[in-house]
């Protein structure tokens, strides 16, 4: 269907219907001039994120419905990231004249799917006419206690860097698909070679934020000092903390968890599985410091590595390899 045929207003009513209220703290949601949230004694997290067709995101083999879900779980993990949890989203949308409806209604089934599984309330936002392709613009509140705000310049010497997860899957599952998408350039008629690489593509294409990693944090009862999503890749998310925090950093290679699913497609491809892991980026997972003091609680963490720790800021970021000279941490990522 076209869009036109709808119109803007009757493109909103339409999307609007799938939409379902899960917080109390929201009063109003979509059909007014602004969303109404409750106000609280808590902090309030408000992050954005906008994701441009060309960008951030390639059509030719990102379908609509997985790219509303990690739209949306890309900005979930930035309030993860602060230590609380998102329960608001305003979505604004773009639209180029080559999307019908249903592509819209796809794409907003993938946003849903998301806000159902992490408990959030879409509760607005806007759509327009794009020239240039498709423009997704989302933006999150959230809500921590004060006194739990985690930030990225918290990190202190002696602290201990610690990861969530695993690393390099989302980097060789983009190669992965920009392979056969070039196969698929040169003979439309090939069938793609993705057998196999189920976990890679789907931590490119549906990434999943890690609230589950924020709520063992909370039952171990442990405040990291700082913390930070890896989006943009260990190494440049590292410094990032550094920077903030005023601090050096000393992480070991050895102690980096990299998928074997990774490997396993770096091997196929040529590839150094361990730039994937520093620089490839998109895996948000959650990278934190604590002091360590606290060692042995996010020793037993499941699905937690510590893979370096803090030093003053004069020793330098470094990355320490089993053997062989150490070498300086680069922001290598995308930007």
């Amino acid at each position: 269907m076209n869009i036109n045929e709808l119109g803007e207003f009757g493109l909103v009513d339409r999307l609007a219907k799938k939409i379902q209220i899960r917080n109390a703290s929201t009063l109003k949601g979509v059909g007014d001039d602004a969303a109404v949230i409750a106000a609280s004694s808590r902090c309030s997290l408000l992050s954005t994120d906008m994701l441009l067709e060309g960008i951030h995101f390639d059509l030719t083999y990102v379908p609509m419905k997985h790219l509303g879900y990690k739209a949306a779980m890309a900005s979930f993990s930035d309030v993860y990231a602060m230590n609380g949890y998102p329960q608001q989203m305003v979505v604004s949308l773009g639209i180029s004249k080559r999307f019908g409806v249903e592509h819209i209604e796809e794409l907003y089934e993938g946003m849903l799917l998301a806000c159902e599984r992490h408990g959030v309330d879409l509760v607005g936002g806007d759509t327009s006419t794009s020239l240039t392709g498709l423009t997704i613009g989302v933006s999150v509140l959230g809500e921590c206690e004060p006194d739990k705000v985690v930030y990225r310049s918290g990190a202190k010497p002696t602290d201990l860097v610690c990861l969530t997860g695993s690393l390099g899957s989302a980097y060789m599952g983009l190669l992965l698909l920009e392979r056969e998408k070039k196969v698929f350039e040169v003979n439309p008629n090939a069938a793609p070679q993705l057998t196999g690489h189920e976990q890679i593509i789907e931590k490119y294409l549906k990434p999943e934020a890690n609230r589950e990693a924020i709520l063992s944090l909370r039952e171990a009862d442990v405040v990291p000092t700082s913390m930070i999503d890896i989006s943009d890749g260990l190494a440049s998310d590292m410094l990032q903390i550094c920077k903030q925090s005023g601090v050096g950093a000393h992480i070991y290679l050895d102690k980096i968890p990299i998928a074997k699913q990774c490997m396993d497609m770096a091997e196929e491809m040529n590839f150094d599985a361990v730039t994937a892991a520093l620089n490839g980026g998109e895996d948000y997972e959650l990278l934190f410091t604590i002091p360590l003091s606290l060692h042995s609680k996010v020793k037993d963490l499941g699905g937690a590595a510590i893979i370096g720790h803090i030093v003053e800021q004069s020793k330098g970021a470094l990355l320490i390899p089993p053997n062989g000279e150490p070498v300086r941490l680069q922001a290598q990522g995308f930007r």
